[in-house]
């Protein structure tokens, strides 16, 4: 990538051009100030709403306040935030100061934010009350003490004073990293840069026809890429408006919709069985959404009653935080089957290989590789860790490890994940932390966790345990509370066997295969 603006030439057959997330937020302000950028629905019936010259002014503010507080480009930036304003502005405040932004998920423990802290290196935290002891509690895990800026004590809303005085970042800086479960016993930080975040934004507008009066309504957690990617940057470049709720929220969910007059909104398979299993009312086919898109199947008998129910067209899609963009997708018009994640997307390259790397056949299921360009279309790779961007990009393709199969009609549909992913209501669970957590118990000697199906929340994780046959005792209840004290919630086993040994191949690997299936068929039994 180019080190000016204006070497910048090479570029300029791209969407990115050279863009910056700060350079798209100031455009659409300078061009319509007045429209509603963001309306924050914080669930207690009181809305805050922001136009786009009072957001870009905003974030000039906080801007200004974190690099009187030393910020400055390169630096990382912890955000510990619920779908609150506050993330948007310090999003874009490092946006114009070349810094980046650490998020972390709500639902951590202290150790696991410590980890992120101490492997991203931030410089400081931002949280708000609420999240204020935890963030405390892992900088004190991590061994290090670094500022930490709470939203209420330090009004960061407030801050709607002074400029920056630094020159604005290249489209090739970091803007974020992100960290997501992978195959290791340790979480991955994928490096996102501005190109990226401007890539994604075009991408999906394009796809879903937005326009600028489009009202999106995000529920989703904005600590995760869906959220970040799918819904805000394609607000951002299209000049349209956010409808931000705090939380998700079953029950709520069309009434939001209507209330705020939302166009369009992105979900999981999870939070929409969560919909489902709620009463249903009258006025949910009133709603003034025109789509929805999704990622994790629904089977058909959920995609009927949602179509019954609710009557908003939904479209499938498939991502990851290292993808960038939906590199598949169903699209808004023409051939579309809620069923696959779709075709190939505009700007993106896909294959599926066997094995051996030969290329699939039609209905044969094999690896999807997705085809672009690192630190544009694709993760600019994984924070200090050469190893794992080398083996995850290569010569322009992103290896997924997740199994899909084309079918004669050129749609694609999702068939497995990576053996060790479990998918548990939206969240990545790699099933090596688990396990790692499991044998630090001191009565523990091996153990194996696999996904398991689970009607609401797609996957639960069932846990199965060799016990050390040493003094002490140990019961399931014991075992599930000693990984609540040390992971999230949705990492959290939800039930625990204890059994004699692990299946295992004649060179050592655990048969998980083997345990998936007694577990499902006892299930059966019972």
């Amino acid at each position: 990538m180019s080190s000016s603006r204006h070497e910048a030439a090479p570029l300029l057959g791209s969407v990115v051009a050279g863009r910056t997330v700060y350079d798209v937020l100031r455009s659409g302000a300078h061009r319509h100030p007045e429209r509603a950028f963001l309306v924050s629905d914080d669930g207690t019936g009181e809305h805050l709403t922001l136009s786009w010259g009072a957001m870009l002014k905003r974030t000039d503010g906080v801007a200004a306040e974190l690099q009187h507080r030393g910020v400055g480009a390169g630096d990382r930036i912890h955000v510990h935030l619920p779908n609150r304003p506050e993330f948007l502005l310090v999003w874009f405040a490092a946006a114009r100061l070349g810094a980046s932004i650490v998020p972390t998920n709500l639902a951590s423990v202290a150790a696991e934010v410590a980890y992120v802290l101490q492997h991203s290196g931030a410089c400081m935290s931002v949280t708000d009350a609420e999240g204020r002891g935890l963030t405390e509690a892992a900088w004190d895990a991590a061994g290090i003490q670094r500022p930490i800026l709470e939203c209420e004590t330090d009004a960061l809303m407030d801050l709607t004073e002074g400029e920056p005085l630094v020159p604005l970042p290249e489209s090739d800086a970091e803007l974020a990293v992100m960290y997501t479960s992978g195959t290791t016993s340790r979480p991955k930080g994928v490096r996102i840069t501005h190109a990226n975040y401007v890539y994604v934004g075009e991408v999906v507008a394009g796809a879903l026809r937005m326009r600028p009066d489009d009202r999106v309504l995000i529920v989703l957690p904005l600590f995760h890429a869906n959220a970040q990617y799918y819904t805000t940057m394609s607000v951002l470049v299209t000049g349209a408006t956010i409808i931000l709720s705090r939380h998700f929220s079953a029950s709520r969910f069309f009434e939001q919709a209507i209330a705020h007059g939302a166009t369009l909104s992105s979900l999981f398979s999870a939070p929409m069985r969560m919909i489902l299993a709620k009463e249903p009312a009258p006025h949910w086919q009133r709603t003034p959404l025109r789509a929805i898109i999704f990622g994790q199947s629904l089977s058909p008998r959920e995609l009927a009653r949602w179509d019954e129910l609710a009557g908003v067209p939904i479209f499938q899609i498939y991502g990851m935080t290292e993808t960038i963009g939906p590199p598949l997708m169903n699209p808004l018009f023409g051939d579309s089957r809620r069923s696959s994640v779709g075709r190939t997307t505009l700007g993106y390259r896909c294959r599926i290989i066997r094995d051996d790397g030969s290329d699939a056949q039609v209905g044969e299921p094999g690896q999807l590789l997705v085809g672009g360009e690192p630190g544009t279309s694709l993760m600019a790779g994984y924070l200090n860790d050469e190893e794992a961007t080398a083996a995850t990009l290569r010569d322009g393709w992103l290896f997924t490890g997740d199994i899909v199969r084309l079918d004669k009609d050129g749609l694609v549909t999702f068939v497995d994940r990576d053996k060790d992913m479990i998918k548990r209501a939206g969240e990545n669970v790699a099933a090596s932390e688990v396990e790692s957590v499991l044998r630090d118990h001191p009565l523990v000697r091996d153990a194996c966790v696999v996904g398991v199906e689970d009607a609401m929340r797609d996957e639960a994780i069932a846990a199965f345990v060799v016990l050390d046959g040493g003094d002490g005792e140990t019961t399931e209840e014991d075992i599930i509370a000693w990984c609540a004290e040390r992971l999230a919630s949705f990492r959290v086993p939800s039930t625990v066997d204890f059994v004699g040994a692990l299946p295992r191949t004649a060179v050592g690997k655990i048969q998980k295969h083997v345990l998936k299936e007694d577990w499902m068929k006892r299930k059966a039994g019972a």
